[in-house]
């Protein structure tokens, strides 16, 4: 706390010095014709500031997303939000010049530009709102392509176990085909006769004499062998195959095909209910979120996108526009702050002339009683109701209890 008491000379010369800087700041404002807010300014050039850094830090991240990688794509995917935000820049300046300039065009062209970079702004933060929702949206979409080839899957299930099952048992027939080929040939060439073999007595060129073992064979043998071995060939083939069109067909199985269908629902349900987009149209149009289509995911996103968007793109503005009060000049005011009617100006110089008269009335002197040659004018009843009661005095004199001076007697006429 203080100990000493304050200085009143300097306080009052403070309070003199404010009132003398206020009085100062209203003529100031009343000569310009407007005064402008200074802090209500300052907030709207604080949200524009919000709105371009988060533009600017939007596209940083979006460029960082989808220049993949190069550093000259995401630096010229960077030049066109830094000519936006400096668009933005002149939002507030405008709307103030909509609202402090005296010609009708200068303030057109204001508007024009605030509507220019408000369009800006709209696309700015509508990109911003976009990616807000993209990672959800996107989730929901993958999770509902997931969903259709389950669905597709389960909806050829039938067809595919049909033609499995052919396939198993067009290679089982072929199979016992072959082996019923095999048999045969087999059968064939055991009932063949057995190889002859007789020794063959000769002599050769130089006179000697030799003795060979020559053994002949039925000639159906060769084909019959070349049978069998074949057979084998297109048995161990035909087996193969078999063998994958059996497994095949075991991974073809109703019920696994059912539960991937409720699964990829399940997946699907869990990814819509995370996005807002999805159950605030599943509110509006009374379905399961589940159930709701594109078209009415994509129409939400518009008015959720958008419509934020123009409310941002011309809050600033609006808050600069009202910053500014307005109001006529010197030129359109008298010195009172008034407007005046010229009508009135008769009115206004009546009411003086009888002040005047009702002031001459009471400050004119009043004859003695033994001098009947001085007689005093007779009050009007203006001056009778204005002056106060009169006492007497010791010379026959009369002295008015109203001792007032001019100036406040007169103001005292105008104001009666």
């Amino acid at each position: 706390m203080r100990k000493t008491p304050p200085n009143r000379d300097v306080q009052r010369e403070a309070r003199e010095w404010r009132r003398e800087t206020d009085r100062w700041s209203h003529e100031r404002h009343i000569e310009r014709g407007y005064r402008i807010k200074w802090g209500y300014v300052a907030i709207a050039y604080l949200v524009e500031f919000m709105v371009i850094g988060a533009s600017l830090w939007g596209a940083w991240l979006f460029a960082g997303v989808y220049s993949d990688g190069d550093s000259q794509a995401f630096y010229f995917m960077l030049l066109a939000p830094l000519v936006y935000a400096a668009v933005e820049l002149c939002r507030v300046p405008l709307g103030i010049l909509a609202r402090t300039q005296r010609s009708y065009f200068i303030r057109a062209l204001a508007i024009v530009g605030i509507i220019f970079a408000a369009g800006v702004t709209t696309k700015s933060v509508s990109q911003l709102g976009e990616m807000m929702f993209h990672p959800r949206l996107m989730d929901a979409a993958k999770a509902k392509t997931a969903l259709k080839d389950a669905q597709a899957d389960r909806g050829t299930i039938d067809n595919r176990i049909a033609a499995a099952d052919a396939r198993v048992a067009q290679y089982t027939n072929e199979l016992d085909q072959i082996e019923k080929r095999a048999a045969e040939n087999s059968s064939q060439l055991a009932g063949l006769p057995a190889q002859r073999c007789e020794r063959v007595y000769g002599t050769n060129s130089r006179g000697q004499r030799y003795s060979n073992m020559k053994c002949v064979t039925d000639p159906r043998t060769a084909t019959l062998n070349a049978s069998v071995a074949k057979a084998g060939a297109d048995r161990g083939a035909v087996t193969k195959m078999l063998e994958e069109a059996r497994k095949a067909r075991s991974e073809l199985d109703r019920g696994a095909a059912e539960r991937k269908v409720a699964d990829a629902e399940q997946a699907y349900r869990n990814s819509v209910n995370r996005s807002q987009l999805h159950s605030f149209t599943a509110m509006v149009y009374g379905v399961d979120p589940i159930d709701v289509s594109e078209a009415q995911v994509h129409a939400f996103l518009r008015i959720f996108v958008f419509v934020p968007a123009l409310c941002a793109a011309f809050a600033s503005t609006i808050l600069a526009l009202c910053a500014v009060s307005v109001r006529k000049t010197f030129m359109d005011e008298d010195d009172l702050g008034a407007t005046v009617d010229p009508a009135a100006t008769p009115y206004m110089l009546d009411s003086i002339t009888d002040a005047l008269r009702e002031e001459m009335a009471l400050h004119q002197p009043r004859g003695v009683p033994n001098e009947p040659s001085v007689a005093a004018p007779a009050p009007t009843p203006a001056a009778a109701t204005a002056a106060a009661p009169a006492a007497p005095a010791p010379g026959g004199a009369v002295i008015p209890i109203d001792r007032r001076g001019p100036a406040q007697a007169a103001s005292a006429g105008a104001g009666a």
